[in-house]
């Protein structure tokens, strides 16, 4: 499902990385000139590392980063968490819409297009937000936790309702993206491993999620399954506020920061 996305990310999106613009522009000035002094900073950097170092910074450095810096250690964390709540979804809906609301397995498969819809939402919304929000204060320079002010409130924003409220995804998945941006602007030059960490935390919490979902609701009772995730999920609502509030004070003191 996520290949049309890939090759359009491939095909579409121009290269954004300042040490793979200076390396492929040095490699065509070499072409041109025919001289081999002509060369990046990424390339001269390479020349002093050593396999160690190409390890370390492709293995280690995220787990360093991740737990060494409390903001993105809760970033992960959140984010992970995130991803495993959606993928309780997939678990819950047959416990809920059958029994309770008497959908069949037809009505009940449909429901999973809600995060489809969800999806295109918080897309849209996000979108809107950088429109409306960010870009047209373009010329100032933003820190990195405005890209969360989205988050703290919406809590606020889904009520306790009939059937139709579990479908409304958008809100949460806004969240989501809000503060999965504010990763690669933390530290800009760290962005790689950043994303590589939180892909480690994502995948082994949606993992976790898949096998204890079911067993979740089936001991606990829908209602107090979902209220131990609505809990987590007000937990982290205090997390982004901190970032929001003490973020800039928070990176200053990190040994990651260079500026």
């Amino acid at each position: 499902m996520a290949s049309p996305v890939l090759l359009s990310l491939l095909l579409f999106m121009p290269e954004t990385s300042a040490p793979n613009i200076l390396l492929r522009r040095a490699r065509r000035l070499r072409e041109l000139t025919g001289d081999s002094r002509l060369q990046s900073q990424s390339e001269i950097d390479q020349r002093s590392l050593s396999a160690c170092d190409i390890l370390f910074s492709a293995l280690l450095r995220p787990m360093e980063i991740m737990f060494k810096d409390p903001s993105i250690f809760f970033v992960h964390v959140y984010t992970g968490y995130f991803y495993g709540d959606f993928y309780t979804f997939f678990e819950v809906f047959t416990l809920v819409f059958l029994p309770f609301y008497g959908f069949n397995l037809g009505q009940t498969g449909l429901a999973f297009l809600s995060c489809m819809i969800g999806v295109m939402v918080a897309i849209l919304g996000y979108f809107a937000y950088l429109y409306f929000y960010m870009v047209p204060d373009n010329l100032k320079e933003r820190p990195p936790r405005a890209r969360t002010s989205s988050c703290p409130g919406h809590c606020w924003l889904v009520p306790a309702a009939n059937w139709t409220i579990p479908f409304r995804m958008d809100v949460r998945l806004q969240d989501t993206l809000s503060i999965f941006i504010y990763i690669p602007f933390s530290y800009l030059q760290y962005a790689a491993s950043l994303f590589a960490g939180n892909s480690v935390m994502r995948s082994a919490t949606a993992c976790a999620s898949a096998i204890f979902a079911r067993p979740l609701f089936i001991n606990l009772g829908v209602h107090r399954g979902v209220s131990v995730l609505a809990g987590l999920s007000v937990m982290g609502i205090f997390g982004t506020t901190v970032i929001y509030i003490f973020g800039k004070q928070l990176r200053a003191r990190s040994k990651f920061a260079q500026n």
